[in-house]
């Protein structure tokens, strides 16, 4: 196992939970275990200048950084993406600030996919794709093999927890292996609902 990775991504179940915050423009979402035990947030950082130009410009323009924290506030990792004109690129940075992942975004109309990169050798290492009407996205490798989910369909304790529209969850598969690649992964599927309001 590489001790490296942060405790936040050894799990292999996520359960996101959106919390809209009008007081700050911006959205966070509660990340649960499969107990249901709280064991993140996400959290959108938005300066005072990005909030006057949201009245003025196209979002889909502007930068966005959004940041992976434990429930003790320590940094798991970061996405953030600059100012864009086309199809995004977003950085996944990891607690130190090293780039852990490069996320690609390609639009069919309702079916987004996400490819994700190794930073350095510029190797796909997983992609995300999906119907994002239905809300139903499949985490393949790179060989194309299927190794993790993203839904709004669960079962046991978690269904009695969430019952509105607004959550999901991630599945990943157990014998993947836990690598500075799985905060890349994980940390683009369970923030894909942000990224892609942001994108829209």
């Amino acid at each position: 196992m590489n001790k490296q990775i942060p405790p936040f991504f050894l799990s292999d179940e996520y359960f996101i939970d959106e919390k809209v915050n009008f007081l700050k423009f911006a959205n966070e979402y509660k990340v649960y275990n499969d107990q249901g035990a709280q064991i993140g947030i996400i959290k959108q950082r938005i300066s005072g200048w990005q909030k006057a130009l949201t009245l003025l410009i196209d979002k889909r323009m502007m930068p966005f950084k959004l940041e992976i924290t434990d429930v003790n506030d320590q940094l798991q990792a970061t996405i953030t993406r600059g100012w864009t004109f086309w199809m995004s690129k977003i950085i996944v940075t990891d607690p130190l600030g090293a780039e852990v992942g490069i996320i690609k975004q390609k639009f069919k109309f309702f079916k987004p996919t996400f490819t994700i990169s190794n930073p350095v050798t510029g190797a796909e290492i997983a992609k995300i794709s999906g119907d994002w009407k239905a809300w139903n996205f499949s985490i393949t490798n790179n060989a194309g093999a299927e190794m993790g989910k993203i839904s709004k369909k669960w079962a046991g304790a978690m269904k009695e927890i969430f019952t509105t529209a607004d959550k999901y969850n991630v599945s990943i598969d157990p014998n993947y292996a836990e690598s500075n690649q799985k905060v890349a992964i994980v940390a683009t599927a369970i923030t894909i609902d942000m990224v892609l309001k942001e994108s829209k």
